[in-house]
């Protein structure tokens, strides 16, 4: 199948007079027979669902199609984007270990890895993405387990080369996890370059209607985990009756572990009602990721000829620095999202958005309906204009999230508020 056809057909498959869509098993607990088949699921040697918090069918059919979409063998949903990210990391780090990550990636990954990681002793090591592989090894220690990296930035909008950081994971023994949010596996499939696990924020492109929070991970099922370096995979787990994940789930180690052992431990699975939704958005994701791209490289072109916009960075444009990068890794287009700099700081930049009235002013991403969000005066409002600099963002910078109103709809909104500061 192709992707078009696996977003309606992959995960639930409906036998003879059940519903042809999928149902919403809303449901607690499930019902069996015999103590010794519960038995036999808490031992997991047999397949089955016993409580909502690490498995539900619903949620499952969701997770076989997001596996199929990325190429993978299994997957896990979860509630955030952040409980993914971090699930996926400490499925393989404890305590005295260390990891390394792309300095370009989402704001809340930062701080999620430098400092509420930091407290339960695992530390990482930011490198420059655009440094070359022997800069980069350098920053592998003895105790390094794993590498991250963004597809697509969120909102620096670089593109990560990612065979480049697969090449270095795979000479250190250790997976490349990749976080392919705002390229979505109709963009890019970073398990066909090499990444071993696939993480995305649900609530972005996959869901697409800003209506519910979720996360996902996807096991590539293509690292070996019986190299030495992971023993929690290879050792008997004592709260499992000493089970060994890698002799009874093979190449299956990782995802499953993340279920449950993490996912047991920590509660952090949607519900019935938010799979169910989810699935709504991602049997539409083709078609709408491919209308985001055609507009956001119209608006990007657009904006690039304005007088009153100084830069406009999109990896789309022929002259954007990503534009290589972008023809290799998303050669069908890169997001919806743009940024930008209106020229004379952040007092104009203030005037164009209260002077919009189609883009909606919130702090949001990835929707069908066209977002914006002005940082200096949102996300990063204490900061100074020599602060904002020092953090890489200009008073006048603006993000710019691509809806899919008809294309003269949203220019003629841009046209409107770059007017008003043009007065």
């Amino acid at each position: 199948m192709k992707i078009e056809t696996k977003v309606l057909h992959k995960g639930y498959e409906p036998r003879n007079g059940e519903p042809r869509t999928l149902p919403i098993y809303q449901s607690t607990t499930y019902q069996y027979d015999s103590a010794e088949e519960i038995g036999q699921l808490f031992d997991l040697s047999t397949d089955g669902f016993f409580y909502s918090r690490i498995h539900n069918p619903t949620v499952d059919a969701v997770e076989k199609k997001i596996a199929s979409l990325e190429g993978g063998i299994g997957a896990l949903c979860t509630t955030s984007g952040q409980a993914a990210s971090f699930l996926a990391l400490m499925n393989i780090l404890k305590a005295g270990d260390h990891f390394i990550s792309s300095s370009t990636i989402y704001g809340g990954s930062v701080n999620l890895f430098a400092v509420t990681m930091r407290r339960f002793g695992i530390d990482c090591t930011f490198v420059d993405a655009e440094a070359s592989e022997v800069e980069i090894q350098k920053a592998i220690q003895p105790n390094t387990k794993a590498i991250f990296g963004e597809t697509i930035a969120n909102p620096a909008l670089t593109i990560l080369d990612i065979e480049k950081f697969a090449c270095i994971a795979k000479k250190n023994k250790i997976p490349l996890i990749i976080d392919n949010t705002f390229a979505t596996p109709v963009l890019c499939r970073p398990i066909e370059f090499g990444a071993n696990i696939v993480i995305h924020s649900t609530t972005k492109y996959m869901d697409g209607h800003a209506v519910q929070l979720g996360g996902v991970i996807v096991d590539g099922g293509n690292f070996n985990w019986t190299n030495g370096k992971f023993p929690e995979f290879t050792e008997p787990d004592a709260s499992y009756h000493g089970i060994v994940y890698t002799d009874t789930f093979k190449e299956a180690a990782y995802i499953v572990k993340a279920r449950v052992q993490l996912m047991r431990d920590l509660g952090c699975y949607p519900t019935a009602q938010d799979a169910f939704l989810l699935n709504l958005g991602l049997e539409t994701l083709p078609i709408r990721m491919k209308q985001h791209c055609e507009n956001a490289l119209a608006i990007a072109r657009f904006l690039s000829e304005s007088d009153m916009v100084e830069s406009v960075n999109y990896p789309g444009l022929e002259n954007n620095p990503y534009h290589t990068l972008m023809k290799k890794y998303t050669p069908n287009g890169c997001s919806g999202v743009v940024s930008f700099i209106i020229k004379g700081g952040r007092e104009n930049a203030m005037r164009f958005m209260n002077a919009l009235k189609l883009a909606g002013n919130v702090v949001h991403v990835a929707d069908i309906r066209t977002c914006i969000l002005h940082p200096a005066s949102s996300t990063h409002r204490q900061l100074t204009d020599e602060q904002l600099k020092g953090a890489g963002i200009s008073p006048g910078l603006i993000r710019f999230s691509v809806g899919l109103e008809n294309l003269t709809d949203i220019l003629d909104d841009l046209k409107n508020g770059l007017s008003e500061i043009e007065k």
